[in-house]
C-alpha cells in the first residue's frame, strides 16, 4: 500500500477512525507521519495527541501545558537504570529501561487500580477446567511460606496448627491427582 500523503514511498502506518460507525482509514509512510507529529484526526482537523491521551490516563495535565524543561526537579522521581522522570514518562508514553517499572511503583500503583478496578498485581485467567488445582497449589504454597515466617518468629503454636493445615491440602492436591485433575 502507497502512502496517502506523498504518494511515493510504502505506508507504514495505519490509522482507523471509527466515529457513529463511520469508518475512516488513514495509510501513511513513516516520513509523512513524522511530519503530521503525533497527532490523530478527529473531528476533521482539531489534533489530539497520545500524549495527551496518556496525560489523562495518568491524572496529568497534558504536555503542551506543562513548563518546558528536561532537566527533572529536586523532588521528582527518576530512575536510575536511564534517568527518565516521572514527568518525562507521561510526556513520552512508555518507560525507557526495565528499572522504571521499580522507580516508579509508587506512581503506577494508584494508575493501574484505577485501570484495573482496584487491582494492581496481574492473575491472570485461569481455565476453568485446572483453576482449582492451580488455586490449590497457589494456597499451598502462600502457606509454606507462611509457616517459614512463623517459624523463624518461634510462634509455634499457629505453626503447628497451619502445619495440619498444609498436609490436609496436600491430601485434597493429591485426591485431585488421583482423580485425572492435575497434570
Amino acid at each position: 500500500m502507497i502512502c496517502q500523503e506523498c504518494k511515493d514511498r510504502p505506508a507504514t502506518l495505519h490509522f482507523t477512525k471509527i466515529v457513529n460507525g463511520e469508518k475512516t482509514e488513514v495509510h501513511l509512510c513513516e516520513h509523512c507521519a513524522q511530519g503530521k507529529g503525533d497527532t490523530f484526526f478527529i473531528n476533521g482537523g482539531s489534533g489530539f495527541s497520545i500524549h495527551d491521551l496518556l496525560a489523562g490516563i495518568l491524572n496529568v495535565e497534558p504536555a503542551f501545558h506543562k513548563k518546558s524543561s528536561t532537566l527533572p526537579s529536586n523532588n521528582e522521581v527518576t530512575c536510575e537504570g536511564c534517568h527518565m522522570s516521572f514527568a518525562q514518562f507521561t510526556k513520552v508514553g512508555r518507560f525507557g529501561c526495565s528499572e522504571c517499572y521499580k522507580s516508579f511503583k509508587r506512581q503506577l500503583d494508584p494508575i493501574l487500580k484505577r485501570l484495573h478496578g482496584g487491582n494492581v498485581v496481574h492473575a491472570g485467567k485461569i481455565p476453568k477446567r485446572t483453576g482449582d488445582d492451580i488455586t490449590l497449589r497457589k494456597k499451598l504454597e502462600s502457606w509454606k511460606k507462611h509457616l517459614k515466617e512463623l517459624i523463624q518468629q518461634e510462634e509455634f503454636e499457629k505453626a503447628a496448627e497451619l502445619r495440619d493445615e498444609i498436609r490436609a491440602l496436600e491430601r485434597d492436591i493429591q485426591r485431585t491427582l488421583e482423580g485425572g485433575g492435575l497434570q
